[in-house]
């Protein structure tokens, strides 16, 4: 009796914890899940951002290099040489400020096969600290600078009104190229935020998301 009676209860303990074993199994599949698509669609965007972007203003560097000398109207081949100026620092600042997602992407793997999802954690937030620094005040300097140089150059020629448009042009391009950067980990940021549950004396570690909808503001935490 008492044989069948422990035969019981190690049957009624795996049936208990095998479902709660799959549950943590399927959790720790979809937290994985979520960061794969993170990292590897931010270093997919951002490789294509990269080249499609130099790939531009290589264009426009080769346009402008030959209106240069063969345009029929001297102030058009005034502006092309400013254009060479404007379009060949920009394909260097592409060639030497990289996306920071390729190399993200890189750590991330590295981190997954060993499991450590906390170093995940914390990547995840630094590449959202980066996207969003790329994305900062900061980032339109140089172009203000050298779109303010360009267009005071074709001031001084004359042509105040054609220098205002070359300013605002070069600008709004900049503006473009800032907000079609990749932001996987910005916009995936609130799933990945680490928080603690205190209930009396015992705390359970897990992580916290908020969603924002037009009628109603919600949280979910997860452990």
């Amino acid at each position: 009796m008492h044989v069948f009676r422990l035969f019981a209860a190690l049957v009624t303990t795996l049936v208990i914890a095998l479902p709660v074993s799959s549950h943590a199994q399927a959790q720790t599949n979809g937290q994985w899940s979520e960061y794969d698509d993170v990292f590897e669609d931010g270093a997919r965007h951002a490789n294509i951002w990269q080249w499609g972007w130099t790939g531009i203003y290589a264009t426009s560097l080769a346009v402008n290099a030959y209106q240069s000398s063969e345009a029929s109207d001297p102030d058009d081949r005034f502006d092309a040489r400013v254009g060479v100026v404007k379009s060949a620092l920009a394909v260097g600042g592409m060639l030497t400020d990289r996306q920071p997602h390729p190399a993200a992407l890189a750590e991330y793997q590295r981190l997954k096969a060993s499991g450590d999802l906390s170093g995940v954690q914390a990547l995840g937030l630094q590449l959202a600290q980066a996207e969003r620094e790329r994305r900062g005040w900061g980032a339109r300097v140089s172009s203000l600078v050298v779109n303010g140089v360009a267009g005071a150059v074709i001031a001084a020629d004359g042509r105040e009104s054609d220098g205002a448009i070359n300013f605002a042009t070069g600008m709004l391009v900049n503006e473009l190229q800032i907000w079609t950067q990749p932001n996987q980990a910005s916009s995936a940021i609130n799933r990945f935020q680490p928080a603690n549950l205190s209930l009396g004396p015992i705390t359970i570690p897990g992580e916290y998301a908020l969603h924002v909808a037009p009628q109603q503001v919600g949280a979910t935490w997860r452990y």
